[in-house]
């Protein structure tokens, strides 16, 4: 199952300092597995079960910080696939991060700032829905936003999306440096897929909260999004912060990329319980004692 996952992981990572053309990655990819509802269930349960005891030990030691990043299309299932891979964790290491329109706060500090405040502690695992990367991404698309970012005029040149890549380059670099570890997650939907999932939140009223107006206009830039998060990708996929291409059109095998990805990355760490020295030992035999005789 490890080796498995570990081939499963390499699969879809984008390396360093290429190109990245999306035409390439095939968004209903399954690896050539081919696996029933429960049988994905299955499997998913127990790669639950190890990022559980992995994340323990993370915990644990308290010395490493974990942070994921995702990124996709409306409807690419960001909110599922965070839900179903981590609902085994313990709620106490992880804290999940939705980054929404900008506040008036917000806009007056750097475009990292927010998501700076949101890094996760040594020994938990942050999760980002959505990042930093809308800065690059939405931002870019509708450069109208980057107007109401204050920015000096002077600044806001031709060349402002490669500087940006580079901050955030450099930031990630930082981090990496200081004890986090990185992985972001591209959830790679096709467009005729998306529009099922668009009209499925549509005709289920369950559903309808889901749905924003708002959906429906960004469909109509999908080909600028795709020049967007292809420089984006090749720009900022690197060794300490890579990006994954996560085929998204099958939910099931979304989720179980997502999950190797997590639990490789934790093994890699090499993760253990902190060791009890002689005097921590002699003050448990003492404590033993008292509960003994109380």
């Amino acid at each position: 199952m490890k080796k498995a996952g570990r081939k499963l992981a390499g699969r879809y990572r984008v390396g360093a300092g290429g190109q990245f053309r999306l035409e390439g990655w095939d968004p209903a990819d399954t690896a050539g597995l081919a696996l029933t509802k429960e049988e994905a269930a299955t499997l998913l349960g127990k790669g639950a079960d190890e990022l559980l005891a992995l994340q323990d030990k993370l915990y644990a030691q308290d010395r490493w910080a974990v942070l994921l990043v995702f990124q996709g299309m409306d409807a690419a299932g960001k909110d599922g696939t965070i839900k179903h891979v981590m609902s085994g964790v313990n709620p106490q290491g992880v804290q999940v991060h939705s980054f929404k329109e900008p506040s008036a706060e917000e806009l007056d500090h750097d475009f990292l700032w927010r998501a700076s405040r949101r890094l996760p502690e040594r020994g938990n695992i942050g999760i980002f829905n959505r990042s930093h990367y809308e800065e690059v991404l939405v931002v870019r698309v509708h450069e109208e936003i980057l107007e109401a970012q204050k920015l000096p005029p002077e600044l806001v040149t031709k060349k402002i999306w490669e500087e940006r890549y580079d901050d955030i380059n450099s930031f990630e670099r930082h981090l990496d440096r200081n004890g986090t570890v990185i992985r972001k997650f591209f959830l790679n939907v096709s467009r005729e897929e998306q529009k099922k999932r668009l009209l499925a939140r549509l005709d289920d009223p369950d559903k309808n909260w889901k749905f924003s107006s708002a959906d429906a206009e960004e469909r109509r830039l999908w080909k600028e999004y795709v020049r967007a998060y292809e420089e984006m990708i090749a720009a900022t996929s690197t060794k300490w912060a890579p990006w994954y291409a996560v085929p998204a059109d099958n939910k099931w095998f979304t989720r179980i990329v997502v999950s190797s990805v997590i639990t490789q990355t934790l093994e890699d760490l090499d993760l253990s319980y902190p060791k009890i020295g002689t005097k921590k030992r002699r003050e448990l035999a003492r404590v033993r004692k008292v509960i003994a005789r109380s």
